[in-house]
């Protein structure tokens, strides 16, 4: 693969471009108001699988948000690798927030800056070139599949079903993913585990109406100070979370594996500054990577009600709601815990309001084994780009089709993405550095080299 960095040199220009393209369309899942741009999305992709050099690629109806299918078999005696990404992206509000505007990228200072630009638009398309130039150079010597989804961001509700019914055309030996990140642009990272997910929208009634907070205020319950007085009860000064049976399932990990988290490279000093807070805080007798990635969390996601316009406005509140999540570990399962939760929140609500917990969705965790034949041929791959043998990581974050994905289909996911810390994925000013996107085309070949080299 000689020609490999002069074949994206050569093509950085349209590449940017074309990845512009994707990025123009506000692909947000969790908005209604977006469905056709779902769609739009879906086509320009299908259209980018087929210019890479796809024998077939279509679009897939799905109970929600279409799925773009392709794929290119060469042998059906080869190994087939399922590569797998999404085109949604999250709401960009607050959009004051943004230097420039979330879907109009734009390159500043090495970055580029939009919504997408790592999650997962940026990612995703990388593996599109990868496969672009094996295809071209008579170099792919596997069978490849894509599954491109639009519903990620929202916990991909429809595609276990999709998965139940289309097994067949799923069918492959390993699923490769882009969705993870690297600890730093110069060491090299495998992520071998994911959190799980659970996610509720809670809501808390109290009066009828809103209330004069004069001539109610202290006679009536204030639905957002009970909301807030019940968050508080659900993490103790520990930093560990009280819902009783939360901690039952979860997996002990060696002090061997702790030991071997310990050896990557971290600065709790460069963390803080990064971050621009003077002090950390989490569950007690865990360092940081600990608890972003081997124990579960809780967090308030959101929280509103009453009047929170500008000026002032003495109104006692009718109703307050609140979006909560919970990061989970093997082997805690996702509706066990949105169960466990429900009933316990419900449970401490005084008789002054009415409480309810809606369970939004939620994953199970994912782990993979280092011995995997595919991560192996992934280690390889990094080591051939960067120089150094990469660091196996368990990542903070969820991608809970991923461990759908081993349930239904009986395959391992290998998790080899490009992503910093920096990128502010989810927040303003997503971006992702054009030396980690190039990256990630040089080194997802070597992938595919190196996995078809080994035996079926």
């Amino acid at each position: 693969m000689q020609d490999l960095k002069q074949y994206i040199e050569d093509n950085k220009d349209r590449f940017l471009e074309e990845l512009f393209g994707l990025i123009r369309i506000p692909s947000i899942s969790s908005k209604p108001e977006h469905k056709d741009d779902m769609y739009k999305c879906a086509e320009q992709w299908k259209q980018l699988l087929l210019d890479g050099g796809a024998d077939k690629a279509v679009i897939m109806e799905t109970e929600g948000n279409p799925v773009v299918y392709g794929e290119k078999i060469l042998d059906p005696s080869y190994q087939t690798v399922l590569v797998y990404a999404h085109y949604d992206v999250q709401p960009a509000e607050p959009l004051e927030l943004w230097k420039s505007p979330p879907f109009e990228p734009e390159v500043r200072d090495g970055k580029i800056y939009a919504r997408g630009a790592d999650d997962d638009k940026g990612q995703g398309f990388m593996h599109t070139k990868a496969f672009e130039y094996l295809v071209k150079t008579n170099q792919l010597k596997c069978n490849v599949k894509f599954l491109i989804e639009g519903e990620e961001e929202v916990g991909s509700p429809s595609l276990p079903k999709f998965c139940e019914d289309n097994k067949e055309l799923l069918k492959s030996d390993v699923i490769l993913v882009s969705d993870t990140g690297m600890i730093a642009p110069d060491v090299p990272t495998i992520t071998t585990g994911l959190r799980g997910l659970c996610f509720w929208e809670v809501e808390v009634t109290g009066p009828n109406r809103d209330l004069h907070s004069g001539l109610f205020g202290g006679a009536v319950a204030n639905p957002i100070n009970v909301l807030a007085k019940m968050i508080t009860q659900m993490v103790d000064e520990n930093g560990s979370i009280t819902v009783p049976g939360f901690y039952d399932d979860v997996i002990k990990v060696s002090d061997d594996e702790r030991a071997m988290m310990a050896k990557a490279p971290f600065s709790e000093e460069e963390y803080k500054k990064a971050l621009d807070v003077e002090e950390l805080a989490g569950e007690k007798g865990y360092s940081t990577n600990e608890r972003t990635g081997i124990r579960p969390s809780f967090d308030i996601c959101g929280i509103w009600g009453g009047y929170t316009g500008e000026g002032a406005k003495t109104v006692l509140p009718s109703e307050a709601y609140a979006k909560i999540s919970s990061r989970l570990v093997p082997d805690q399962d996702h509706l066990k815990i949105a169960d466990l939760f429900s009933k316990h929140f419900e449970s401490i609500a005084p008789k002054s309001v009415k409480v309810k917990v809606k369970h939004l969705h939620g994953g199970q965790a994912y782990g993979c084994p280092i011995d995997l034949p595919a991560y192996q041929a992934a280690e390889k791959a990094c080591e051939e780009v960067y120089g150094a043998r990469p660091v196996p990581v368990r990542s903070g974050g969820s991608i809970p089709i991923i461990s759908t994905f081993e349930q239904i289909l009986g395959v391992k996911s290998v998790l080899m993405g490009f992503g910093l810390e920096a990128d502010a994925i989810h927040s303003p000013n997503e971006n992702f550095p054009l030396e980690q996107f190039f990256n990630g085309i040089n080194t997802i070949p070597y992938f595919y080299k190196y996995f078809s080299e080994m035996e079926k």
